[in-house]
């Protein structure tokens, strides 16, 4: 039998515990709330957002709503891009550039560019009303880009063959199934000359270059930061603070305000289901290669993508 003395030591050793408990739930959800509230930029006042632009440019839904959220809060008095992509589809970094330029029209932009910034990622930073880079800083790539696998040979080897019943000629052309006839490379080389000359477009506008000298930067190459600053593609050598020195010099954005880091409010990787848990498992074995891999094999469409893997 147990006596009245240990019932009332139990019930004291069973409040305690769940009073820790209850406790321990608390501390958690606050800890939690204060790290969303510090991702988001919520703490403080006023402030200057980071945002990072990384990896393949898609436009997606999760980077449009990030852009969004910065561009209407009213305690952001600046915004810092920092840039580390190789591009990706051209509709996508035509979104995301957009979305910089509507950001722009109420605070100034800085562009800083990582390892990489070429053709999207050089994109989204002509959006910006200043472009930083380090010296040696891959950027440039100005250029579109519209590939696609061909596996006739392959088919004719095992012994398939595709029927197609089709309403044009040149419907659902360039086709994997057979080589690419004439008709199908002039018009999709219109496709790649129209999202060129776009792009290209935007050079002139934004670097304030004339068009011949335009044409001769446009040839697809890549160049170091300092070779971006002479021929004009960037404004300056330099890091984070040189942004944020010349936003207090050109913007009268004081240089004491906090730079916050701004994310997207889901974190997941990648392009589709599975990518989020194999992104994690690929970096923590040193292989984000073959998950950026992976992710290039994804895109379709018109690309403004530098990749010097293939």
């Amino acid at each position: 039998m147990i006596s009245e003395a240990e019932l009332i030591v139990d019930r004291r050793k069973l409040r305690r515990r769940v009073t820790f408990w209850r406790i321990l739930a608390i501390v958690l959800a606050i800890a939690t709330v204060a790290a969303l509230a510090w991702s988001q930029g919520w703490t403080g006042g006023d402030q200057i957002a980071r945002v990072r632009i990384d990896g393949v440019i898609t436009g997606d839904q999760k980077t449009m709503d990030l852009l969004k959220r910065v561009e209407r809060e009213d305690r952001v008095k600046a915004v810092i891009l920092r840039i580390d992509s190789p591009g990706g589809t051209t509709a996508g970094s035509e979104a995301v550039y957009d979305a910089v330029r509507k950001i722009s029209a109420r605070k100034p932009v800085v562009a800083v560019m990582d390892t990489v910034a070429a053709s999207g990622g050089y994109i989204t930073a002509l959006a910006a009303d200043r472009i930083v880079a380090r010296g040696n800083t891959i950027t440039g790539s100005i250029g579109v880009v519209f590939s696609m696998p061909e596996f006739s040979q392959l088919l004719d080897t095992v012994g398939i063959q595709m029927e197609e019943l089709k309403s044009g000629d040149l419907k659902a052309e360039p086709s994997p199934y057979k080589p690419m006839t004439e008709k199908a490379r002039t018009a999709s080389m219109e496709l790649v000359m129209d999202g060129f000359s776009w792009f290209k477009g935007l050079v002139a506008e934004r670097r304030k270059l004339p068009m011949p000298a335009v044409d001769v930067l446009s040839d697809g190459r890549v160049y170091t930061g300092r070779q971006a600053v002479a021929n004009k593609l960037i404004d300056e050598l330099g890091d984070e603070g040189t942004a944020v020195a010349w936003m207090e010099k050109d913007k009268a954005v004081s240089a004491n305000l906090p730079v916050r880091d701004w994310r997207p409010e889901s974190e997941r990787e990648g392009l589709g289901l599975g990518f989020s848990a194999a992104g994690l498992i690929l970096k923590s074995l040193g292989l984000k290669g073959f998950q950026e891999a992976a992710q290039r094999a994804q895109l379709d469409g018109l690309l403004v993508l530098w990749h010097p893997a293939q």
